[in-house]
């Protein structure tokens, strides 16, 4: 059983936005073969994640879609559930085939299983690179350690995880915070409230992970928002 939570209603700051954009336009982008950017969404299905399931399939549906526009993008979304259930979708372009695979899904309860996440993103990355590594959840029932020790093998293959933390559960928040700093990647928190802020964060990885800059630029000028704040902190 998952410890219990405190429940408070805290937006991210705006210096936690800042800091996060930082992080993401300072993060190198993987070259790789053609113009396909290959990004791994992984999503934590326990029971405490029911409430706001339908949002995260809804937000990953709308990136996948986004980043689409301007460039290939080959998407896997993993998930993790009940006892020691660990499933991930094939590599996929077709947005369709995605939405179909998600829509099936339904969270049960049971204990994190992060490590098999990291793991699984060492693995797929010795086949083939991947760009980058979302992962959405609320909380961390493992080895810190453990955890700790992947990311850092993670960042040494410059393959960076962006942590999005739903709520607020301080013991979990210092976890992500170093897995991100180990893999290269940033920690965000989030609720309720900024909900539309993770949407735009989530397709920005997206966008930048299939184009680089140009394709920011671009998406920058016609959906505003701190897209620009990304821009004005990449590296030309």
């Amino acid at each position: 059983m998952k410890p219990p939570q405190t429940h408070k209603n805290i937006s991210s700051s705006k210096t936690d936005v800042d800091m996060f954009l930082q992080k993401v336009a300072a993060t190198p982008k993987k070259v790789t073969t053609g113009d396909t950017g290959r990004l791994l969404f992984a999503i934590d299905a326990t029971a405490s994640r029911q409430p706001t399931w339908d949002n995260a399939a809804h937000i990953q549906c709308e990136m996948f879609e986004e980043a689409s526009r301007i460039g290939a993008l080959s998407m896997q979304v993993a998930f993790f559930r009940g006892y020691r259930e660990f499933k991930a979708t094939g590599w996929t372009t077709n947005s369709s085939a995605l939405t179909r695979s998600m829509s099936k899904v339904t969270c049960l309860g049971g204990h994190t299983q992060i490590e098999r996440v990291l793991s699984h993103a060492i693995k797929t990355n010795s086949d083939k690179p991947v760009n980058a590594v979302i992962f959405i959840g609320d909380c961390v029932e493992e080895d810190a350690d453990a955890l700790c020790h992947l990311a850092g093998r993670l960042g040494l293959v410059n393959v960076p995880v962006f942590i999005f933390q739903e709520g607020y559960d301080a013991g979990a928040e210092n976890c992500f915070r170093q897995i991100c700093k180990l893999s290269g990647g940033a920690y965000l928190r989030f609720d309720e409230n900024s909900v539309s802020k993770l949407r735009e964060l989530l397709k920005a990885i997206a966008i930048f992970a299939v184009g680089g800059r140009k394709a920011l630029e671009d998406h920058g000028r016609k959906q505003g928002g701190d897209i620009p704040l990304l821009l004005s902190q990449l590296r030309k």
